[in-house]
């Protein structure tokens, strides 16, 4: 008899397609990593204070983690095709505690560029948006689109949310009380990524959630050599425009999110009066609003050509960028409330479309593709990370970060209206 049954069966059994228990777990797992990788961001002010580092030094450490956490995606992608998910992202969450935990160690700057930038660059990298790619590729056939918004609002909304208690933690009890956090949380997901995900529908003796008996989605079907075949996709998909087109447009979309108001947000509200903790809060309001938004991106993807939602999504944020330095005051204004509701509901909402062009114009190898599109999101936001740093060192202020920042999404929306129409079969 066949090891894998259809949906109904699977349902008829325990009543829950087993693919909604590893989207589950794969959300927490995202909530997290996002998380951790924001800390530093709400440390500038506290490591600055207490050692003399620069905006710039600070700023390129983010850089370093930024940056690994988007080139290490399409190898992470290609390697849990070789060695299975829960294997990588059980190491990655293991590299994340190592790096959070031995701050608290640390005398001077380049051991922060060793520990929130490499070790917890490279943890967070191997959970990031290619491993979303991955779990709904493998995992779902019916509502991809809207499970893609949901994980990847996860990773948006994990962290955003967090900003508070790392923020609260810190002005409390001192930097490194969060980092020791961090570290524990990391270690305390380990055990449910282990014995809840699966790799493959096929190892629960199920199809993908909404295919039919025979389906080859989710049908295991290993890889040869995990880094070499990120290479030979990278090979292949760099002789297609649209590979730069959605990579120009998202490194621009690293540049105006991660980079730009995830790092320097609540250092350029301080600078104008308001209490870090008040910013960190909208920030986190930022996160939540994004949840809603993300989730109702990957409902138009399933609808409406994603070319389009790209186009709409970077110009209406280029718009939000433009206002933005007028709206920083040493209490939240009304205007500054409606930034946030706008700016949260478009925070990670190019990733669902962006995710199905990959899928439409890559096919199988759409999840590496996109770990190679994610790296350029990451390249941008270690750019800005470090340029916004340099920019407010040398000039006072984050005026100019966010006027650039918004010329740029325009330009963003230029290269997304570029994109062909996907060929009917890959």
């Amino acid at each position: 008899m066949s090891t894998r049954v259809s949906n109904t069966a699977a349902r008829s059994r325990g009543g829950l397609h087993p693919a909604w228990i590893v989207a589950a777990v794969a959300f927490v797992a995202l909530v997290g990593a996002a998380a951790f990788r924001s800390v530093p961001g709400v440390l500038m002010a506290p490591l600055h204070d207490e050692f003399g580092w620069s905006h710039g030094t600070i700023g390129a450490a983010v850089s370093v983690n930024v940056l690994l956490y988007g080139l290490i995606s399409p190898f992470a992608a290609a390697l849990m095709d070789r060695f299975g998910i829960r294997r990588v992202v059980a190491c990655a969450l293991v590299l994340v505690a190592a790096g959070a935990g031995l701050t608290v160690f640390m005398t001077q700057a380049w051991q922060l560029m060793v520990t929130w930038g490499l070790l917890v660059g490279v943890g967070v990298g191997s959970m990031s948006m290619p491993f979303v790619a991955t779990i709904t590729g493998r995992w779902f056939v019916k509502q991809r689109g809207l499970v893609t918004g949901v994980l990847t609002a996860a990773g948006a909304a994990g962290q955003l949310v967090f900003l508070p208690l790392v923020a609260a933690l810190a002005n409390d009890h001192g930097w490194r009380a969060p980092s020791l956090v961090v570290a524990g949380l990391a270690l305390a997901v380990v055990p449910l990524v282990w014995f809840f995900i699966r790799d493959y529908p096929g190892d629960m003796g199920v199809t993908a959630y909404g295919a039919e008996p025979g389906s080859t989605v989710g049908v295991r079907n290993p890889a040869p050599g995990g880094a070499l075949r990120a290479l030979t996709v990278l090979g292949t998909i760099v002789r297609k425009p649209v590979f730069w087109l959605l990579a120009g447009g998202f490194a621009i979309c690293g540049m105006s999110t991660n980079g730009l108001i995830g790092t320097h947000f609540v250092s350029a509200a301080h600078d104008h009066g308001m209490p870090a903790t008040t910013a960190a809060g909208l920030l986190a309001l930022i996160g939540v609003f994004d949840v809603a938004g993300t989730i109702a991106s990957g409902w138009f993807t399933d609808r409406v050509d994603s070319r389009y939602l790209l186009v709409a999504y970077y110009s209406l944020r280029g718009l939000s960028l433009l206002i933005l330095p007028a709206l920083f005051a040493p209490d939240v204004e009304p205007s500054m409330w409606a930034f946030v509701i706008f700016y949260g509901l478009d925070w990670i909402a190019t990733v669902p479309p962006t995710v199905a062009l990959c899928r439409a114009h890559f096919g199988d190898d759409g999840p590496v593709a996109f770990g190679w599109i994610f790296a350029s999101h990451q390249v941008g936001a270690a750019i800005a990370a470090f340029g916004a740093g340099v920019i407010r060192d040398v000039q006072g202020s984050y005026t100019l970060a966010w006027y650039i920042a918004g010329g740029l999404c325009a330009l963003a929306a230029v290269l997304s209206l570029s994109i062909r129409r996907a060929p009917a079969a890959v």
